[in-house]
C-alpha cells in the first residue's frame, strides 16, 4: 500500500532520497557545426568543439541530488544539489543577498553638465528601474511629480490633484499608474511623498477605517475594511498610519507587531461573537468604538470558544503578509501591491452554497477552502497509514535532527528560536530557499492551540515575538520581499487536537522568481537547512534580538 508521501517518519526522524545518477546517453545528431566562439585573454582561438562529440555520452558522476519530500504531502519536494549545498556549508556567508548600491542619475547628469530635466524625457522602462532602484531622493522626487499630480506649500508636497468624473466619483490625476505605483514604493523617497501619495487616510481609495491601535510613542495602526474584496465576505488590512511609517523591517518594532496583530485578534474575535450571538464584554457595550483591553479580549476569546463547541459551526482564519514591493522594467509587479507594512486577515465560513449551473439554483453546500484543511487531511491520512501522530513525530524529527551531509562538526539544530509556546525553525524541505515556519507546542496539560480562538494572550505574545525574529532575521541576511501565511485549523474538533497553528515565511529571492518546476511543486535549493538555521540565529545573535531560547545543540 502506498502510503503518505512525508519526510517525516513514525521513529522520529526524518527521511529522504538520493539521487546518484550515472548513466549512457545515446548520440542521435546528424552533423557538427564547429565554429569559433572567440579568444582568451592570451589569444588563444576558442570554439565550440566540446559541445558536438562524436560518439555516445557517458555521464558517469553527475551530481547527487537530495529529494526530500515535504512534511505536508500538497506541499510538493525540494531538491537540492549537493555540490551547491558543500560549497554553502564550507562557507556560510554565501547564503546572504548583498546591499543594493547607491543609484543617483541626477549626480551623474549633475556631474555631465546636463540639466535634471532629462528625467521628463526617459522612456517609461528606464523610468521604471531608476523608480524602482534610485537611492536619491531628488530622483525620486522628480520622478513622483512626473507619475501624478502634487500639490506643495513652497517645496513642501501637501496633497494631490483630483479630478471630479461624470459620475460624481473623485480620483487623483495619476499621469502614469506604473511609475506612481514605483515611486511611492521606494524606501528612499521622502516620507512627505510617501504620505500624500498612499500613506495618509483616504490617498488609496475609500476603504473605511473600522478600527485603531491607538497612536502612542511607539506605535499606530489604522485597520481598514476592504468591502469588495477578493475574499468573499470582504477582508481587513491593518496598516500602518501616516505618522508611524514603515518601510523596512529594521525600522518594525515589537510595539508594531503587536499593534498590527492585535487588530486581528480583535477583529476576529468580535466578529466571531457576532455570527454566534456570543455576547461582547459588559465594558465594551457601554464604552464601544474603542479598542479592547487584554482582559476584555481574553474573555470574549473564552466566550466565543464555549459558543462555538455549542454550535459546531467550523470557520477558519485567513491570515497573511506580503512585505515589499518591486516593479520590473518591463512592467511586471514581482510582489505586493505596496511597501507599507500592513497584514490582511478574514474569515473562512465552514460551507458555502454549491451550484452545478448558472447562479439562481443552489444545489447543495460545499466546505469552503481553508489552506489549514490540507494540514488537517494529512494529519489524519498519517494516522490512517502509521497509527501515529503526525506532529508528535515531526516535533521529536526536528528535536533529533541531523544533517544529510553526514558532517558531525557543522551544526544540525533547525531551530532559530523557541520558548516553551512556540518554535520557529527551519523545514527540511523548503519551499522558498530561504523558508522559515513557526508554530505553537503543546501546553504542560498537551493542550495544542490550533488557531488564534485557541491561543490565550501568553500563546498570542509568543506568536507575535516569533513572526517578528523571522522577519528579522530573513531581512538581516537581505530578504527585501516576504510572503507570509497562516495555516489555521478550524474551530471545531473534527481536525482533532493535535492540530498546531502553523506560519510560513516565504522570501522571494532575485534569481528564483517560480518556473515549471515550482509549478510542479519541485523546489529547487542551494544550502541544506541546516546552514540556514545557523545562519538565521547568527543573524539575530548579531542583531542583538534573539530572546533567551536559543538553541545551542550541533
Amino acid at each position: 500500500m502506498k502510503r503518505l508521501p512525508t519526510c517525516v517518519t513514525p521513529h522520529g526522524t526524518f527521511q529522504y532520497a538520493i539521487h546518484k545518477p550515472a548513466y549512457r546517453v545515446t548520440n542521435l545528431r546528424q552533423s557538427a557545426s564547429i565554429e569559433p566562439l572567440g579568444r582568451t585573454e592570451e589569444n588563444d582561438p576558442v570554439d565550440n568543439e566540446r559541445n558536438f562529440p562524436e560518439g555516445n555520452v557517458a555521464v558517469d558522476a553527475a551530481d547527487w541530488i537530495f529529494e526530500i519530500p515535504n512534511p505536508f504531502p500538497f506541499k510538493g519536494r525540494t531538491y537540492i544539489d549537493k555540490e551547491w549545498a558543500d560549497a554553502s556549508a564550507r562557507k556560510p556567508e554565501r547564503i546572504r543577498l548583498p546591499q543594493p548600491e547607491a543609484v543617483s542619475l541626477s549626480r551623474i547628469l549633475t556631474r555631465n553638465n546636463i540639466s535634471t530635466s532629462l528625467l521628463a524625457d526617459l522612456p517609461d522602462p528606464l523610468l521604471l528601474a531608476l523608480a524602482t532602484c534610485s537611492t536619491d531622493p531628488q530622483d525620486l522626487q522628480q520622478l513622483a511629480e512626473l507619475s501624478c499630480g502634487i500639490i506643495k506649500d513652497g517645496e513642501q508636497p501637501i496633497g494631490l490633484k483630483y479630478r471630479k468624473k461624470k459620475s460624481g466619483a473623485i480620483k487623483p490625476i495619476i499621469h502614469n499608474h506604473a511609475l506612481f505605483e514605483a515611486v511611492a514604493n521606494n524606501p528612499h523617497l521622502p516620507d512627505s511623498y510617501k504620505v500624500v501619495m498612499v500613506i495618509r487616510p483616504g490617498a488609496q481609495g475609500g476603504s473605511e477605517i473600522v478600527g485603531e491601535w491607538p497612536k502612542d510613542k511607539h506605535s499606530h495602526v489604522f485597520e481598514y475594511l476592504r468591502r469588495n474584496s477578493y475574499i468573499p465576505g470582504g477582508h481587513y488590512a491593518a496598516n500602518m498610519a501616516d505618522d508611524a511609517i514603515r518601510y523596512s523591517i529594521d525600522a518594525l518594532s515589537s510595539h508594531d507587531i503587536k499593534g498590527l496583530r492585535y487588530l486581528y485578534y480583535q477583529r476576529s474575535y468580535i466578529r466571531l461573537a457576532e455570527e454566534l450571538g456570543a455576547h461582547l464584554p459588559a465594558t465594551f457595550t457601554a464604552h464601544p468604538q474603542r479598542v479592547l483591553t487584554e482582559e476584555e479580549l481574553e474573555a470574549l476569546r473564552l466566550a466565543v470558544v464555549a459558543e462555538a463547541k455549542r454550535s459546531g459551526d467550523a470557520p477558519a482564519t485567513l491570515w497573511g503578509w506580503n512585505f515589499g514591493f518591486d516593479f520590473a522594467p518591463s512592467k511586471y509587479r514581482l510582489h505586493a501591491s505596496h511597501q507599507q507594512i500592513h497584514q490582511q486577515y478574514a474569515m473562512v465560513p465552514d460551507q458555502v452554497d454549491c451550484y452545478h449551473y448558472g447562479t439562481a439554483q443552489s444545489v447543495g453546500q460545499i466546505s469552503a477552502y481553508s489552506c489549514g484543511d490540507l494540514v488537517a487531511a494529512a494529519i489524519e491520512q498519517y494516522r490512517q497509514d502509521y497509527t501515529s501522530d503526525f506532529f508528535t513525530d515531526y516535533r521529536r524529527a526536528i528535536a533529533a535532527n541531523r544533517r544529510m551531509d553526514g558532517r558531525e562538526d557543522l551544526e544540525a539544530s533547525l531551530i532559530v528560536w523557541y520558548d516553551e509556546r512556540v518554535m520557529l525553525f527551519v523545514p527540511k524541505a523548503q519551499t522558498s530557499q530561504w523558508e522559515l515556519q513557526l508554530m505553537t507546542l503543546p501546553a504542560a496539560d498537551g493542550s495544542l492551540a490550533g488557531n488564534i480562538f485557541e491561543c490565550s494572550s501568553r500563546v498570542r505574545r509568543s506568536l507575535d515575538t516569533g513572526i517578528l525574529m523571522a522577519q528579522k532575521a530573513l531581512a538581516g541576511i537581505g530578504a527585501k520581499m516576504v510572503t507570509s501565511i497562516e495555516y489555521s485549523k478550524r474551530l471545531n474538533e473534527k481536525s482533532g487536537p493535535s492540530q498546531p497553528l502553523l506560519y510560513a515565511f516565504l522570501p522571494r529571492l532575485p534569481e528564483s522568481p517560480g518556473a515549471f518546476s515550482e509549478a510542479q511543486l519541485r523546489f529547487i535549493n542551494g544550502h541544506y537547512p541546516e546552514d540556514f538555521a545557523a545562519t538565521c540565529r547568527k543573524q539575530l545573535l548579531q542583531a542583538r534580538a534573539l530572546p533567551p531560547g536559543e538553541p545551542r545543540s550541533k
